[in-house]
C-alpha cells in the first residue's frame, strides 16, 4: 500500500487532478477532472504504473493487451513491453480510408485480451471497446483500470458479467492527499461536494421533473416541465408529414397525449400561416408546445435570418427551435430570439455512422450550458442535469432500419440514459391507430420515468 501511495503522490505532482467545472466524456458535469495523459511524458512513471497494474492482475492467462483509446494507449503499450505480451490497438472510430479496421494488430479468434482503462466514470467508453473486441472473436476475462471515480461505472461493468479491478478509488486518493496535506481548504470542500453527489449517482437515481425545473432558468423549459407534470406525458411526436391536412388530423387525435409536437416546416407542401395559426390554436387548447426541428447550422447572422425571415418566419410561432453548433458558440449568439422561445442543441443523433465523437459532444454540452437561451440538448446518453435531455429514435422494437436509423426502447431512454423527453415519429403516425399508439408510448414513457426515481 505504501508503494501505491508514494506512486500516486508522484503522479499527483504532474497535475493529474484539476478542480473547476468540467463536462466529462460521459456527459456528466463534475467539479473534478482526472487526466493521466501527462504520465506519457515520464517513462519512469509509466514503467512503475505498468508494474503496479500487472501486480493486480489475478493471472497471466491473457494473450493480448488493449488500451481503451486514447489515454490508456501509452499505458497499455508499456504493459505490453514489460510483460512481453502482444499489443493490439482499438481505434475510436473508423477513419474511412486504408484498411478501415477498428482493431489493429495481429490476433486470432478465441484469444484472451486484457483491457486497460485509465479512468472509469460511467463505463460507457470501456463497454464500447469490449463490444468491438468481442465482435472480432476475442475473449475478455480481465479488465484493469487506474482509477475508479466511484460514479457507478465499475458496478455497471460487473453487472453485465465482466471481471474488473482498479488500482485506485477516488475516495482512497482523497484520503491520501488530505493526510499528506496536499489539498487546499477550497479543494477539500469541492471534494466533499463531489463525494456527496457520487452517492446519488451510485444509487442510480434520476432527479424528478420538479427538481429539474429548479435547475432550468428559461421560461420555456419551465413551461414544458409544467405541461409534462400536468398531463403526465413526456412524449414528443415528430410529425414528419408533408400534407398540412394530415398533420392537423394527427394532432386532433394525439394532442391530449403529448407535451410537444416536432415539425419540419420546410417539407410541408402548401405551407401557409392559416395552417400555422390553426395548429397554434390547437396547441394552446390541448396544451403542448411546437418544436421546429430546423437544425440551424450556419454562422450567427444567417441563423438569425433563417429564424425571422423567409416564408416560414419560425420565430413568430415556434416555441422551440433546434440548432447544430458546428460553427461554434457564436453561431447561436445574437439571434434576437423572443423571450418565450427556447433553443435545443443537437449533441448526438439517432443514426449509425455519425461523425460526432465524445470530444465533439462534450464541446456541444459546454456551449449549451453557457448559453441562457438553450433549454436542453438532443442526445442518446446522460447529460448534465441543468439541461433537458431529448432522446430521438424511440421505438418499442429496438432495431436498425434500412435508412441507417437506430432505435431504443423508452425504458432504456429513461432508466439508463436518464432522458427527460422521448421523441417518437413513424411508430405513431404510420400506425393503424395513432391515437392508441400514442397512448401506449405516453404510458410507457411516464412509467419508465417514474421507475427511475
Amino acid at each position: 500500500m505504501e508503494e501505491k501511495e508514494q506512486f500516486f503522490l508522484e503522479i499527483y505532482n504532474l497535475g493529474i487532478i484539476k478542480f473547476g467545472n468540467f463536462t466529462l466524456k460521459s456527459g456528466m458535469n463534475s467539479s473534478i477532472y482526472i487526466d493521466f495523459r501527462p504520465i506519457a511524458s515520464r517513462p519512469d512513471l509509466l514503467i512503475k504504473l505498468s508494474d503496479l497494474l500487472l501486480h493486480e492482475v489475478p493471472s497471466y492467462d491473457f494473450e493480448l493487451i488493449c488500451g481503451v483509446p486514447y489515454a490508456a494507449l501509452p499505458i497499455a503499450t508499456t504493459l505490453s513491453l514489460r510483460s512481453k505480451i502482444p499489443l493490439i490497438i482499438k481505434r475510436k472510430e473508423n477513419k474511412g480510408y486504408g484498411t478501415e479496421r477498428m482493431i489493429e494488430g495481429i490476433y486470432k479468434i478465441g484469444q484472451n485480451c486484457l483491457i486497460i482503462e485509465d479512468v472509469i466514470t460511467s463505463g460507457d467508453s470501456l463497454l464500447k471497446t469490449i463490444i468491438d473486441l468481442e465482435k472480432e472473436g476475442l475473449i475478455i476475462k480481465n479488465i484493469m483500470s487506474i482509477l475508479d471515480r466511484e460514479q457507478g461505472g465499475i458496478e455497471n461493468i460487473k453487472k453485465i458479467g465482466y471481471n474488473i479491478r482498479t488500482l485506485f478509488r477516488i475516495g482512497e486518493v482523497f484520503k491520501i492527499l488530505k493526510k499528506k496535506s496536499f489539498l487546499k481548504e477550497k479543494e477539500i470542500h469541492m471534494i466533499q461536494f463531489f463525494i456527496k453527489n457520487n452517492i446519488k449517482n451510485i444509487q442510480n437515481k434520476r432527479i424528478s421533473y420538479e427538481e429539474k425545473k429548479e435547475k432550468i432558468s428559461h421560461p420555456i423549459g419551465k413551461k414544458l416541465i409544467d405541461i409534462t407534470l400536468k398531463k403526465k406525458t413526456n412524449l414528443i411526436v415528430s410529425a414528419d408529414l408533408i400534407d398540412p391536412k394530415q398533420i392537423l388530423k394527427l394532432v386532433s387525435l394525439i394532442g391530449d397525449r403529448i407535451c410537444g409536437l416536432k415539425l419540419h416546416v420546410d417539407i410541408i407542401n402548401d405551407f401557409s400561416f392559416s395552417f400555422i395559426n390553426y395548429l397554434k390554436n390547437i396547441s394552446i387548447k390541448k396544451n403542448f408546445l411546437l418544436l421546429e426541428d430546423r437544425k440551424l447550422c450556419d454562422v450567427s447572422s444567417t441563423n438569425c435570418l433563417q429564424l425571422h425571415y423567409g416564408i416560414h418566419k419560425i420565430s413568430s410561432w415556434a416555441d422551440i427551435v433546434t440548432a447544430h453548433v458546428l460553427a461554434g458558440s457564436m453561431s447561436i449568439q445574437n439571434l434576437n430570439i423572443p423571450y418565450n422561445m427556447g433553443l435545443i442543441t443537437i449533441s448526438e443523433m439517432s443514426s449509425y455512422g455519425g461523425l460526432y465523437d465524445d470530444n465533439y459532444i462534450r464541446k456541444v454540452l459546454n456551449i449549451s450550458l453557457k448559453n441562457p437561451k438553450v433549454i436542453g440538448t438532443v442526445a442518446q446518453r446522460k447529460v448534465d442535469d441543468r439541461l433537458l435531455l431529448f432522446t430521438p429514435g424511440i421505438h418499442f422494437y429496438e432495431k436498425k432500419n434500412n435508412l441507417g436509423n437506430k432505435y431504443i426502447h423508452p425504458v432504456q431512454a429513461f432508466e439508463k440514459n436518464k432522458s427527460d423527453f422521448i421523441i417518437v415519429g413513424k411508430a405513431i403516425f404510420q400506425s393503424e391507430n395513432p391515437k392508441i399508439t400514442a397512448e401506449e408510448y405516453k404510458n410507457a414513457g411516464w412509467k419508465a420515468y417514474e421507475n427511475g426515481l
